[in-house]
């Protein structure tokens, strides 16, 4: 259980849910914070894997040209699906490299605005082995 919400990201994921298609600017000033503080623990949300995507919600009383069974073939909902987070949720986190579970504090490594978890000092050792074409490239750009 190494990464634990508080109370800032159980504000974004509250907002999120009211709206995915707010901006980080909106739910920054929602919560009264600032923007680039409100997209790192955005970015740390995606990273950890809790996001998975930010996707619409279809009002299906508003269509009448598809079938029940279309919808059902893309999973659309019609509500989102209700979650009881609070503070202190232990959030799961896998090994990026061996897909392990990673231990109460995670090695992390951060390039540019990612952040990836290893369970051992080996496999992040291995990671920045296995990437470090694609992590060169990365700095260059940021």
């Amino acid at each position: 259980m190494p990464y634990q919400l508080d109370e800032l990201d159980l504000d974004i994921l509250k907002s999120l849910l009211k709206d995915g298609r707010k901006s980080l600017r909106q739910i920054s000033r929602e919560l009264k914070v600032s923007t680039p503080t409100v997209n790192i623990r955005y970015q740390r949300l995606l990273n950890i894997g809790l996001i998975k995507s930010i996707t619409p919600i279809i009002d299906t009383s508003k269509l009448d040209t598809i079938s029940t069974k279309q919808l059902e073939e893309c999973h659309c909902l019609t509500e989102a699906p209700k979650m009881d987070l609070t503070t202190n949720t232990a959030i799961k986190i896998q090994c990026d490299l061996c897909n392990g579970p990673v231990p109460r504090k995670p090695h992390v490594y951060k390039v540019a605005n990612i952040e990836r978890f290893f369970c051992c000092t080996t496999c992040k050792a291995t990671y920045k082995e296995k990437y470090k074409g694609r992590i060169k490239s990365l700095i260059k750009k940021s």
